[in-house]
């Protein structure tokens, strides 16, 4: 029944960019993005027989937590690079109320990239997407990627003008080898293997859900806006096409942060 209820949300938020109801229209994104994200579950059961809400509940609650707290955590690093701002704020009537609206809809970022991740291996759209030979992963390799991670992490603070895109890499490649050497699922591992399903999946995910925060939010009263030196030219929605680069990457990024958590809290 929660799928039918996504359905009905993403319909009336979707009704509402045209008649901006409110207080509805205000706090779009969260309706639209637990609507996604309920939708999108009930399909992944429907076609997998389990699904992360139904099956889940207290992975998806962790979920919710974790991803509100790392994209808090891109908000402060937005706030040094000064990418991207946000419009139309105001009408939450105080700063308490706004910083809630926040909260909330930073919740399901990586509810929602999961989820769409978990369709895609349920629709078996990548399972024969293979590398030619497999991949050596040495400690050399590891730890080049480890600092190549922190130098992504340290250049955009200090110089954001000219290295501002490496943020959407940096944590990736600081975690993920961490992930790997402690035996978690780790993108860099499937190098090894050959088998590019997961790294493919996840990265198709982040563009997916990348055209569906662009396209909604176009339409939206709080919107986001950016600032993007060099490339901002011919845009999709508010974002310049080359922008939609990063939302690949990102997913990995979002994937290799929750598994470090996760292992984290069974080291615990």
């Amino acid at each position: 029944i929660y799928g039918i209820v996504g359905l009905l949300m993403l319909a009336f938020a979707q009704f509402n960019f045209i008649f901006h109801i409110q207080p509805f229209s205000q706090w779009y994104f969260p309706i639209i993005w637990f609507g996604y994200i309920f939708f999108i579950d009930a399909l992944v059961y429907k076609l997998r027989g389990k699904s992360l809400i139904y099956n889940r509940p207290k992975t998806f609650i962790f979920m919710l937590l974790l991803s509100a707290a790392v994209w808090w955590m891109f908000e402060g690093i937005g706030w040094m690079i000064g990418n991207w701002y946000y419009t139309g704020i105001a009408g939450f009537g105080g700063k308490a109320a706004s910083y809630i609206f926040a909260t909330i809809s930073f919740a399901t970022v990586i509810p929602a990239v999961f989820e769409t991740f978990y369709l895609l291996r349920a629709i078996h759209l990548f399972d024969h997407v293979e590398l030619k030979r497999k991949h050596m992963i040495t400690k050399r390799f590891l730890r080049l990627l480890t600092l190549l991670g922190l130098v992504f992490l340290i250049l955009p603070l200090v110089a954001p003008l000219y290295f501002y895109p490496l943020i959407w890499l940096a944590f990736f490649l600081l975690i993920d080898p961490y992930n790997y050497i402690h035996k978690r699922p780790s993108v860099i591992g499937h190098l090894k293997d050959r088998k590019m399903t997961i790294p493919v999946s996840l990265f198709v995910a982040g563009m997916i859900c990348g055209f569906l925060w662009e396209f909604w939010n176009f339409w939206a009263i709080p919107q986001w806006h950016y600032n993007i030196p060099f490339v901002d030219f011919f845009h999709i929605f508010e974002m310049p096409a080359l922008g939609y680069l990063g939302y690949g990457p990102f997913a990995w990024e979002l994937y290799a942060m929750y598994h470090f958590i996760v292992g984290l809290k069974r080291h615990k």
